[in-house]
């Protein structure tokens, strides 16, 4: 039996000291990991309290996280498909079916900060009755602001912002949606923070690793683990429109050593791509030269003007998300300088945070005006500025720091990237028994550039096409307390975290949670009691995909069937072919598995949608 709060008892004498409140799901992080949990736990009748740090919801989507990292689209449906496919008709609705905006909008998948904002406000809007939504509520990694009996949490403590005050909240089930995992810290679940070493788990990329950008592991790699953290930055949302461009200007600390050997590498296309490996020294110079006659660089893999300090997507009405360049060795990223945030204090954070904008204004400030630089690179990296339209109450810049990787707990199951290795185009790996979701990102846990002996160091990148792979239910529960959920924060290695660390994974994994909460409320189990084949189920009813088909759509009227055959083991291949007739080794093996004799099906006639429907039929019976 444990029991926190040294100082409750005393707390309960005053009780006016403290806003008390009581829900179903207490959740910690207005991210859309949280805002997925209280949606989908809100459809089955429960009630939520999101309590978020800062003035507004939304996380890294309604914060310049725009271009959304998913090939294999139809592999993560449910809640976040609803959230893209809103995104879509948002553009439809306000520009017209044929409308530009609506074509780059890309099905709902490139959007605006703005939009994306507004599109998870609707979502929480129609459960207004379920959902309450607080924000400037800080929860602070410190167990004394969480009290547990018998491996329960009973209540925990935040301070509200605005009026100094702390207030207290009590749940059946509690939610760490934050990006650092620090309601999971303060309960003492086990995590760890930094790189593993391949040694550990034998991962691809895994330790210390030198090499260009989609190039070869090179000399000095040892793969040994570290406590590098992935870097973080800020998403920003520019453009190269005139009528809505505000110039990024000069910051009060501006430092111009931060940035002066960009110059060198400005003149001679310097980069960090896979294209250097046979790049001399000789090109290098005769670029230089190329560049003073007034063209731009000619060197292989190099990029000009603005994209030389940040990658640019294009999102609707001419904008961008304008992520780290990862093919420079300077750009929007403070490598190792971030080290410290998964588990320091907030007020180490909020100042971190200052710095990482100051220094990304100063790169841009400079990128566009020192003298040393290429005047035609100058005025190419001045035709971008910050969105006038976005942020308009924090001086056009995003108001929160991309936290690419904070603590990762520990739980029921270690999610690695050897879960995630097999590809489409392969053979369908086993599933697992606990699969909640089946998601997709080609692997990139972008990385932490810097120069270093003349080499560039870079952390743990491994890149698959169209991965598809399934995250069983125990990657978000922890092993102690009973009724906690980490879908954010969850349980991998380094390399493993950056397949499961996107946006759409988040919100795949908060739907999951969201439904175990109410399944657990409702039949009186622990978190990790909560029966699987009623997740699965529930979860599939909201259309997510838990078992990916190339040929069967969420919308296609046999989607719950092929899920619920398909998590059995009756399509183990990667394409369902319903309409094909069924041959005799598949119909003897469907037999096997259902203990049906099926005599009423003739070989290579009857198509095998009719057979799997004979079968979910009665065996549902």
């Amino acid at each position: 039996m444990r029991t926190r709060y040294v100082l409750f008892p005393l707390l309960f004498i005053c009780l006016n000291c403290f806003a008390q409140k009581s829900y179903d799901l207490v959740i910690i992080g207005g991210n859309p990991g949280g805002i997925m949990a209280a949606i989908s736990a809100a459809r089955m009748g429960k009630t939520s309290v999101i309590l978020e740090r800062t003035a507004y919801i939304g996380g890294l989507p309604a914060n310049g996280l725009g271009a959304t990292d998913i090939a294999t689209r139809a592999a993560t449906t449910g809640l976040f498909r609803e959230f893209v496919d809103r995104i879509k008709q948002h553009y439809i609705d306000t520009y017209g079916e044929n409308a530009e905006q609506v074509k780059v909008c890309s099905d709902g998948y490139h959007f605006e900060p703005s939009v994306g904002a507004k599109v998870f406000d609707e979502m929480l809007g129609e459960y207004k009755d379920k959902i309450t939504v607080l924000t400037m509520r800080q929860f602070d990694a410190d167990e004394g602001n969480i009290r547990i009996d018998n491996d329960r949490i009973q209540a925990i403590r935040v301070l509200n912002r605005t009026s100094g005050e702390q207030e207290e909240y009590r749940g059946s089930v509690f939610l760490d949606a934050t990006y650092e995992g620090d309601l999971g810290a303060a309960a003492g679940i086990p995590f760890r923070v930094g790189r593993e070493g391949k040694s550990e788990f034998n991962e691809p990329g895994a330790g210390r690793v030198y090499k260009y950008w989609a190039g070869k592991e090179g000399s000095g790699s040892t793969f040994d683990a570290d406590n590098a953290v992935q870097a973080y930055n800020y998403r920003l949302c520019l453009t190269n429109n005139p009528k809505n461009r505000v110039d990024i200007t000069k910051p009060k600390n501006y430092n111009r050593e931060e940035y002066a050997y960009m110059i060198e590498d400005v003149w001679t296309g310097n980069h960090t791509q896979w294209q250097m490996e046979t790049v001399t020294p000789e090109m290098m110079e005769e670029n230089r030269k190329h560049i003073k006659a007034g063209n731009p660089t000619k060197i292989p893999g190099d990029v000009w003007g603005i994209a030389k300090i940040t990658n640019i997507v294009h999102v609707p009405n001419k904008k961008t998300d304008a992520n780290n360049q990862h093919a420079t060795f300077l750009s929007t990223d403070l490598p190792e300088e971030n080290w410290a945030w998964p588990t320091s204090s907030w007020e180490w954070r909020d100042k971190f945070a200052q710095r990482l904008r100051e220094y990304i204004e100063g790169l841009f400030w400079f990128a566009q005006n020192d003298s040393e630089l290429p005047s035609h690179f100058r005025k190419a990296a001045k035709e971008w500025g910050l969105a006038k339209d976005e942020y308009t109450d924090n001086g056009n810049f995003p108001r929160q720091v991309y936290v690419r990787e904070g603590r990762r707990f520990e739980g029921l199951y270690f999610f690695t990237a050897n879960d995630a290795l097999p590809v489409t185009t392969g053979a369908r790996p086993p599933i697992h028994a606990s699969s909640i979701t089946a998601s997709h990102y080609a692997l990139d846990s972008h990385a932490v550039r810097k120069r270093e002996k003349g080499r560039v160091h870079l952390d743990g990148f491994l890149s698959y096409p169209s991965a598809v792979y399934t995250v069983p239910y125990g990657v978000i529960v922890p092993k102690e307390i009973d009724n906690l959920l980490l879908p954010v924060p969850v349980s991998g290695s380094h390399i493993g975290f950056s397949t499961l660390r996107m946006e759409p994974c988040w919100m795949a994994l908060g739907e999951a949670a969201g439904i175990a909460s109410a399944i657990a409320i409702d039949k009186e189990v622990k978190m990790r009691n909560v029966p699987i084949e009623d997740l699965q189920e529930q979860l599939i009813s909201q259309k997510a995909t838990l078992y990916y088909f190339k040929d069967v759509e969420y919308t296609h009227p046999d989607f719950k069937m092929v899920e619920v055959l398909g998590l059995k083991g009756y399509l183990p291949e990667w394409e369902a072919r319903l309409q094909d007739p069924v041959d005799k080794e598949t119909l003897s093996q469907w037999k096997r598995l259902s203990n049906l004799k099926l005599e009423e099906v003739e070989v290579n006639k009857t198509t095998r949608s009719a057979v799997l429907r004979m079968i979910y039929q009665k065996t549902a019976e």
